[in-house]
């Protein structure tokens, strides 16, 4: 009965790691969204922004920085031996040598209502 009650407790707690992992990802995850979208403001209105929306999900932001539209951010859940960081990065995507657009690619915003267009279907475009 000891060891069934030990294996339940191990993994009880292999269970709450887990989560607080989960928790912290999401957390900074956000976070960097956040601090990225208002990048614009400064680095400090950002971050702040980014501290905001940790503090929303349960966890404390960590580190926040700002390098030019990207920010880098690094969020903690949990206390004890239950805590848990995560880091995420946000940003606009890399466009790649020159700002060139990939051949058959149309750039956002080029087609009406800023959408791009669907791929072909596998028998080719429609009529």
């Amino acid at each position: 009965m000891a060891v069934l009650c030990a294996v339940f407790g191990a993994v009880l707690a292999l269970g709450q790691a887990v989560v607080v992992r989960h928790r912290a990802a999401g957390g900074a995850d956000l976070a960097a969204l956040a601090a990225a979208a208002h990048w614009d403001e400064g680095g400090a209105a950002a971050c702040a922004r980014a501290e905001r929306v940790a503090a929303a999900q349960g966890v404390r932001l960590v580190r926040c920085a700002i390098v030019g539209e990207t920010s880098d951010v690094t969020a903690a859940s949990g206390r004890g031996p239950f805590a848990a960081k995560a880091r995420a990065r946000a940003g606009p995507a890399d466009p790649g040598p020159a700002g060139s657009v990939p051949s058959g690619s149309v750039p956002a915003g080029s087609m009406p209502g800023g959408q791009a267009p669907e791929a072909p279907g596998p028998g080719g475009p429609a009529p």
